[in-house]
């Protein structure tokens, strides 16, 4: 066998097992999920999460993702609580303790705190029957098997269930509280994911840097109009001040002769161009120039061109 063969063929025993352990967490769902759903959507502070070693990296991750989809959350390690940070704790949180044995001695404080308090405990382990699940207000059971490392004792089969445990609750927590895309984009407006959640009122040109011409004008007015703006496009309006057509740099490539000059721009403009709204989402923008085979929008409200986006514009901002 191979040095491939050998490590494929471990990796493939690592990844059954976890997809194993997955499995029997799926059918082992039970009312207590619902009962946990209840305290985290009803608690008036926030969901503080704990655990030691590997469950406590799992849980800094659990709280990450409640954060950034509209749950407050925050991590509290054991240890430092110990030492002054059960004050953090207020009696509107709710606590969500993670163990997979469920008799980390480290947790020993913040379950007495939790029970002197009367502060919501929710438990994670493997264990209903441990210290921890009997002190707890509601048991999230993690699959019983086996660890999916070679020697049965480093945490992977039961630290990705708990990962997706807690993914668990915070897709339902985004459905219970109808949390939407731009709610998303509020929690984050740096990087990629924060470009393409933007909205195409943030990023159009609008004002003086807007090419719009009344569509009577000439053709040399038009030229003129978009090397002004710059934008590879000039947007025409009728006497009411409707978008009625618009003419790229294309069209000009195409169409533009001597004789053109002196003729009308609405002759020679495309009519009823394809067009967006300022409430539209950037990524949403870049889809609709991709299928059309454009490079500009304007962007209209009840007819009247409020702005104009760019291609260049997205992908300026990282939206592609």
């Amino acid at each position: 066998m191979s040095s491939f063969e050998a490590d494929q063929k471990t990796a493939v025993q690592t990844i059954n097992a976890e997809i194993e352990a997955l499995k029997i967490l799926r059918d082992t769902l039970n009312e207590s999920l619902t009962q946990s759903l209840d305290l985290l959507q009803k608690a008036t502070g926030r969901v503080i999460v704990t655990g030691m070693g590997k469950s406590g990296h799992i849980g800094k991750k659990i709280v990450a993702s409640l954060a950034s989809t509209g749950t407050p959350a925050f991590f509290v390690h054991p240890a430092e609580a110990s030492h002054g940070d059960l004050g953090m704790i207020t009696q509107n949180d709710v606590v969500i303790a993670i163990s997979n044995s469920g008799e980390s001695k480290e947790l020993v404080d913040i379950v007495y705190y939790c029970k002197r308090f009367d502060i919501p405990l929710i438990a994670m382990t493997k264990n209903p029957n441990s210290s921890l699940g009997k002190a707890a207000m509601v048991v999230l059971p993690l699959p019983n098997t086996g660890e999916a490392c070679p020697l049965g004792l480093a945490p992977t089969s039961s630290s990705t269930a708990t990962l997706v445990l807690g993914d668990v609750l915070t897709t339902c927590l985004i459905e219970r509280r109808g949390f939407t895309k731009e709610d998303f984009n509020i929690r984050h407006p740096g990087g990629k994911l924060g470009a393409i959640l933007k909205h195409v009122g943030d990023l159009m040109h609008v004002g003086a840097e807007m090419p719009v011409l009344n569509e009577n004008v000439e053709m040399q007015e038009a030229v003129l109009e978009m090397s002004r703006k710059r934008l590879g496009c000039v947007g025409f309006v009728d006497e009411k001040g409707l978008l009625t057509g618009i003419l790229t740099d294309g069209d000009l490539r195409r169409k533009f002769s001597g004789d053109t000059l002196h003729t009308p721009a609405k002759d020679l403009m495309t009519r009823n161009p394809v067009t967006i709204t300022k409430g539209a989402l950037s990524v949403e923008a870049i889809k609709l120039m991709n299928e059309r085979k454009i490079t500009n929008l304007f962007v209209v409200e009840n007819g009247y061109p409020v702005g104009t986006i760019h291609i260049h514009d997205l992908l300026g901002q990282g939206v592609a």
